[in-house]
């Protein structure tokens, strides 16, 4: 079985020219490492500070496939149940008292094996992929999961299949393309890694971050896309109050870049930026460094 590859995609920089198509701009380093993952069939683990572009990358390769995409979001204390499938309780309720009221020879044991068929069955994102092949399944944040659920996935992984003890094996026709993405707040086991290729994602530099802007956002002119990121990676290198908690990612540069914009400014100046911080920084104590900073980048 086939992965779907990016039509006509003969090398790496075909993939960075299909993911700009949808918005997404990519540096070589990661277009040759997708292409890889597309080519190798292998899942692709993005790791990297939040905000860099792991989740928006899954999304554009789905838009540049014309793949479903069927997101994981990984939370603590998840589990396999939950990322596979459950039963539709209350249509099997519904489907016994139907059962009742028409009476005839439907005897217990039938009547309980009828409860299980796959019109009652709800597809958790696991299973969904897997049914919807191809597709594109993003499993998102996956260190706020624990160990146990690692295993599952890796399971998962090899074989593109799972079991329901009341239906059989689900087997995927053609096996999904997996974004596995991940903040790195904890570190991830071996094994999982090495079923994956890996990519780390940094936030990109200056002149790419204002191609960002310039692409997502054409209402906001050359000049303030400019300012903008230049405040921004400024920021991200801490300030003279000490680092932020949460430095601003490229979706945190959109939003401010887009606010500025919509309050008619042409340029970044002290007042209305420090009105509309709450666009960039997302803690109390992030909000004053900021605006302490801005002070003085701003202040002639």
């Amino acid at each position: 079985m086939e992965l779907p590859e990016v039509p006509d995609a003969a090398d790496a920089a075909d993939v960075a020219a299909r993911l700009r198509e949808t918005g997404y701009l990519c540096d070589d380093d990661l277009a040759t490492v997708v292409f890889l993952a597309l080519r190798m069939q292998r899942p692709l683990l993005l790791e990297g500070e939040p905000g860099t572009g792991k989740t928006a990358l899954a999304e554009a390769l789905a838009a540049t496939l014309d793949l479903p995409l069927v997101r994981l979001q990984c939370y603590e204390g998840i589990d396999a149940t939950q990322a596979l499938y459950d039963w539709d309780f209350p249509r099997q309720v519904l489907h016994l008292r139907a059962l009742e009221a028409a009476g005839g020879d439907v005897d217990a044991e039938g009547a309980e094996k009828s409860l299980y068929d796959e019109r009652f069955l709800l597809a958790r994102p696991v299973l969904a992929a897997l049914q919807q092949a191809p597709a594109v399944m993003l499993v998102d944040e996956v260190d706020r999961a624990d160990d146990e659920f690692e295993a599952f996935l890796l399971e998962v992984l090899s074989t593109y299949q799972v079991s329901i003890p009341e239906l059989g094996t689900v087997r995927a026709t053609t096996p999904p393309v997996v974004v596995l993405t991940s903040n790195r707040t904890r570190e991830l086991h071996d094994a999982l890694k090495r079923r994956c290729l890996y990519h780390w994602i940094d936030h990109p530099g200056l002149e790419r971050e204002v191609e960002v802007v310039r692409t997502r956002a054409p209402e906001v002119s050359e000049t303030l896309a400019r300012q903008v990121v230049a405040v921004v990676q400024q920021l991200r290198t801490g300030t003279a109050a000490g680092p932020l908690q949460k430095p601003p990612g490229v979706a945190e540069t959109l939003d401010w870049a887009r606010a500025l914009h919509h309050l008619g400014a042409t340029e970044v100046d002290l007042a209305t930026a420090a009105r509309t911080v709450g666009a960039l920084v997302k803690y109390r104590e992030d909000a004053d460094r900021v605006r302490q900073a801005l002070d003085r980048m701003l202040t002639p």
